[in-house]
């Protein structure tokens, strides 16, 4: 990664313009808490990188490179316009009825061969606005959500506007959708953050996930309607491992530890769900923080949320070290 002179900075905080696997890219500097973030906006706004006192915090999976041409995941991954899996190469929404294509190469299948996590990895987004005032460095992106490719899997043209913000030993991602034409858009994103603690084995991570409300899942993990309440999860990881999901929630923090270290999830605003992605044989977990449950598109409309002309919908995490 080659890093050129800096295009906004302040003495602590500062945005620096950065490449990455060829593609451009841009880093967020908070010096006073030795953390940097790097965002790639030619892949789909990809967080690419989450250093904190010279340790990556993100899992790098095949890197950037793979991620663009493959989806090979990794980092912190945009899932738009659904998170998820969907139940099958349709849905129907809004009155509605959408056919996907399965040999589309926007849409990423599963292990079921179900379409999973939307269609917007290799896109390049606008950057609008590099700055950093007092308190956080910030860069901020815009996509127009209106193509014909585009529209063909999801008919409700729009317009995204990413923000991202780094000070005071945090990270922060918001989204906001606003619709481009006359109907309103269903709500259905979310974020697929990978966190590590390094140089300490997963099975003596320790979490705090504040779940309430378990979404039961079929064999190809859609929910089936029905739910079931539990306690929190806490303590270490050791040799538990979830796909599951949580439509209810006693907080909005959820806790890694490890080494002396912590990472915190913070949903902020806007996210209802909570995916919790902790597959075997892996060195990471994922907090996913979702908009809606798995496969909601093909769900009752009084389900979703909706940006509304004159009205956008936005959400926001964080990332705490």
């Amino acid at each position: 990664m080659s890093v050129s002179d800096s295009v906004a900075s302040l003495p602590d905080l500062r945005v620096e313009a950065s490449e990455v696997a060829g593609l451009p890219a841009y880093v967020l500097h908070d010096t006073a808490s030795d953390l940097h973030s790097t965002w790639v906006p030619a892949a789909g706004m990809l967080g690419a990188s989450l250093v904190h006192a010279g340790e990556e915090l993100l899992w790098q999976g095949e890197g950037v490179g793979a991620y663009a041409r493959a989806r090979t995941f990794m980092g912190i991954p945009f899932l738009h316009p659904w998170a998820n899996r969907l139940a099958g190469f349709g849905y129907r929404v809004a009155g509605r009825s959408v056919s996907l294509d399965p040999a589309s190469p926007l849409l990423l299948q599963d292990d079921h061969g179900l379409p999973i996590h939307g269609v917007l990895t290799g896109r390049a987004w606008s950057v609008a606005e590099l700055g950093a005032d007092a308190n956080r460095a910030r860069l901020v992106a815009t996509l127009d959500f209106d193509g014909p490719e585009l529209l063909t899997a999801f008919p409700f043209p729009h317009r995204l506007r990413m923000e991202i913000q780094l000070g005071g030993g945090m990270l922060e991602v918001g989204v906001t959708v606003t619709p481009t034409g006359e109907d309103p858009v269903p709500i259905s994103f979310g974020f697929h953050p990978y966190l590590q603690i390094p140089r300490v084995p997963r099975s003596q991570w320790e979490v705090d996930f504040p779940v309430e409300r378990h979404l039961l899942m079929d064999s190809q993990q859609i929910p089936t309607g029905e739910t079931e309440t539990v306690a929190a999860i806490s303590g270490a990881i050791g040799d538990r491992h979830w796909d599951d999901g949580y439509d209810r929630l006693r907080g909005r923090r959820f806790a890694l530890r490890g080494g002396g270290r912590t990472i915190a999830v913070e949903f902020t605003e806007g996210y209802r769900v909570a995916q919790i992605f902790v597959p075997p044989g892996q060195e990471y977990i994922c907090v996913e923080p979702m908009t809606a449950a798995p496969n909601a598109l093909d769900g009752p409309d009084d389900a979703l949320r909706w940006a509304t002309p004159g009205r956008p919908y936005s959400a926001s995490f964080r990332i705490v070290t």
